[in-house]
């Protein structure tokens, strides 16, 4: 069969990632039910082409790529009610997000993601929780942030939270980020292990505590008018395939975590446990965050949240 569609992912990670490991799962499932119909390629990581992470965005958006996955954080602009997902301490772990995510919550950010921008939404991967690292001292309680300057994603909701813990925020993309963390002139940032380890944060920090502050989800974006052009048969295998990626990506996720956990251990990097109430103490800090997201959002998001 002659291949009619040419479908171009892009990324911002390494291959053996994750979300690569998952992008290729999707492209090989893609192929094998299109028969031919596919073809798709895979750019696993555009700053190596001397790009932004958040160009992604904008190049599927006009179509120069056709699908990319992305940190929800980086539309929430565009979407306000984006915001719930990156909240302090609004989910307790995994199974509670990714039931948020495949349920009630989910169907309503996508429908308006898709109201507001140029994507079609085929769900959402796995970023994890996002835990604080620096250079400068264990933190186990908010005021082991003061004053530290740590970088964080261009999101309000993250500003203000660490604000409130004492920190100095510095909102930068990645790749200013990763400069700034190296250089010295942060002391601190808060990613996923996956990310701390991936892009060589862990060089610099030796301070590892696993906040769980904020839980982490990269949407699925397809450029809207392409998929909108595609016969139903092409639009429901790149559905299926995306749910399948979903899935694998999120085991992929969890047992990385674990394997990273243990070789950062296994490199002399402290890793710290925070207690119940250590982790209260955080959650009560930050409380304003949530209170003024309610009076902002309204209480329809906060009760999709709490009927997954």
């Amino acid at each position: 069969m002659i291949c009619l569609i040419e479908f171009r992912i892009g990324g911002y990670s390494p291959p053996d990632s994750t979300h690569s490991r998952a992008s290729v799962h999707f492209k090989e499932s893609l192929e094998k039910k299109t028969v031919g119909a596919v073809s798709a390629d895979i750019f696993w990581n555009i700053l190596d082409f001397g790009y932004r992470a958040d160009d992604l965005l904008s190049m599927v958006e006009c179509g120069l790529l056709t699908m990319c996955y992305f940190s929800t954080s980086y539309l929430a602009s565009a979407v306000p009610e984006l915001e719930v997902i990156d909240l302090p301490f609004v989910f307790e772990n995994e199974g509670e997000a990714h039931s948020a995510l495949d349920g009630a919550l989910g169907e309503y950010l996508t429908e308006k993601t898709e109201e507001r921008t140029g994507f079609r939404v085929l769900g959402y991967w796995d970023n994890g929780f996002r835990h604080i690292s620096n250079r400068l001292r264990p933190v186990r309680t908010p005021a082991d942030c003061e004053g530290m300057r740590i970088r964080l994603q261009p999101n309000d909701v993250h500003v203000k939270t660490f604000e409130l813990l004492g920190a100095i925020p510095v909102p930068v993309d990645l790749k200013e980020g990763i400069e700034k963390i190296v250089s010295h002139e942060v002391d601190a940032q808060e990613n996923p292990l996956a990310n701390t380890v991936t892009y060589g944060v862990i060089e610099h920090h030796r301070h590892v505590t696993m906040s769980g502050h904020f839980f982490g989800a990269r949407g699925l974006y397809i450029h809207k008018n392409s998929f909108d052009s595609w016969d139903a048969d092409i639009q429901s295998a790149v559905r299926e395939s995306a749910r399948e990626a979903i899935r694998t990506q999120r085991a992929l996720a969890s047992a990385k975590e674990a394997e990273l956990r243990a070789q950062l251990e296994s490199e002399g990097i402290e890793v710290i446990d925070l207690t119940a109430e250590e982790r209260a103490a955080f959650a009560e800090a930050v409380q304003p965050v949530l209170d003024d997201a309610r009076g902002r959002l309204g209480d329809r998001l906060f009760g999709l949240i709490e009927k997954s």
